[in-house]
């Protein structure tokens, strides 16, 4: 069942306009060469499945909160602010399960007593908190909001999993949105959302929730884990980030042509290119960073924002398509015209 909703289409001209956009990658530094020694697994292999070649980790005592405030940030300082009325966390790796994180990531940020809370929808998380954050704008609620995608997910990978330990990675990225006109550049366009839970599995960790909790058995170790199928995840992922970028296209009143970037989900080169194929978007119109930072979920949106815009290949006016997948099933697609801003990008081992 398609669950697929649309988000904050209301008549009125007052809408979220993007102004400031940052990525933060932490220092540790994990190459295919450093899997192959350990795992049955190669350099070629790798390479050729996920477009992977190296990935990053969080030193020790560090975790998602101290990403999410360094990509915050220098989000604010992009955007040349130093308050927001709210923030908003897309996290599939909070610090606790209880309390949210975000609420200590505003106090860290200097931010004050705004409003504060995470979103979980895995890697299509950045794009839910963005839509959240649109809605808020949109209604009047708040008038700068900041959305931090960020992930500590060497912390749920089993390192010893050649599946999933060659893909994921840790980052931060977060944008700032003010109130603004709809024909203003960087105005977010139309939201596409949607969901599947018939298929939760294929993207889980089993152990760690309520439902475990209660089930009156102690989990194996390996159950506090991700756990991903691949092959299924693919198919879906391709299907679901096509048909929801098209819906946006159709809304924004935008050609498949039209579109100057295609910025996907960071989840595995290959996925990029078969949902480009399937739009008919060449492929040096895609953007893309997997190369060099891996997936990493909720931060892979804006990250991969930051680094383009950093690098100019993402430049002011460029009409972008973003899509995202993840687990749930859970996926969105939005469109924006890009701003006159100063992206900030800071990958710490280039330092």
């Amino acid at each position: 069942m398609d669950s697929s909703t649309p988000a904050h289409t209301g008549a009125g001209s007052r809408t979220a306009v993007l102004t400031g956009v940052a990525g933060w990658v932490p220092p540790g530094t994990v190459t295919n060469a450093d899997l192959q020694a350990r795992l049955d697994t190669s350099d070629e292999w790798i390479r050729s499945r996920t477009g992977i070649a190296q990935r990053h980790t969080v030193p020790p005592g560090t975790a998602t909160r101290e990403l999410a405030v360094e990509a915050g940030r220098l989000a604010l300082k992009s955007a040349g602010r130093d308050d927001v009325d709210a923030v908003v966390l897309a996290t599939a790796t909070p610090d606790r399960l209880c309390p949210a994180t975000a609420p200590e990531v505003a106090t860290a940020l200097g931010l004050g007593p705004v409003a504060a809370h995470d979103v979980a929808a895995v890697c299509a998380g950045f794009l839910y908190a963005l839509s959240t954050a649109v809605g808020a704008i949109a209604a009047g609620f708040a008038d700068h909001v900041l959305v931090i995608g960020a992930e500590t997910f060497s912390s749920i990978v089993d390192p010893d999993d050649r599946t999933t330990a060659v893909i994921f990675g840790d980052a931060a990225g977060a944008v700032v949105l003010r109130a603004g006109e709809r024909d203003e550049p960087g105005a977010v366009g139309p939201v596409r959302l949607g969901s599947d839970g018939a298929f939760s599995d294929l993207i889980e960790i089993p152990a760690g929730g309520a439902r475990q909790r209660k089930a009156g058995s102690a989990p194996g170790p390996d159950e506090y884990y991700l756990r991903m199928q691949g092959r299924k995840v693919y198919r879906h992922a391709k299907e679901r980030m096509a048909q929801a970028s098209l819906d946006v296209l159709r809304r924004s009143g935008w050609q498949v042509g039209d579109v100057d970037r295609l910025a996907t989900h960071q989840a595995n080169a290959r996925i990029s290119e078969a949902v480009a194929d399937e739009l008919g978007i060449s492929r040096e119109r895609v953007l893309s960073n997997i190369e060099r930072v891996g997936n990493t979920s909720a931060a892979s949106l804006p990250l991969l924002l930051a680094d383009a815009a950093s690098a100019g290949e993402l430049r002011p006016h460029h009409r972008v398509l973003l899509a995202a997948f993840g687990g749930g099933l859970a996926w969105g697609a939005a469109t924006l015209t890009w701003p006159e801003i100063t992206p900030f990008a800071v990958h710490t081992y280039d330092a």
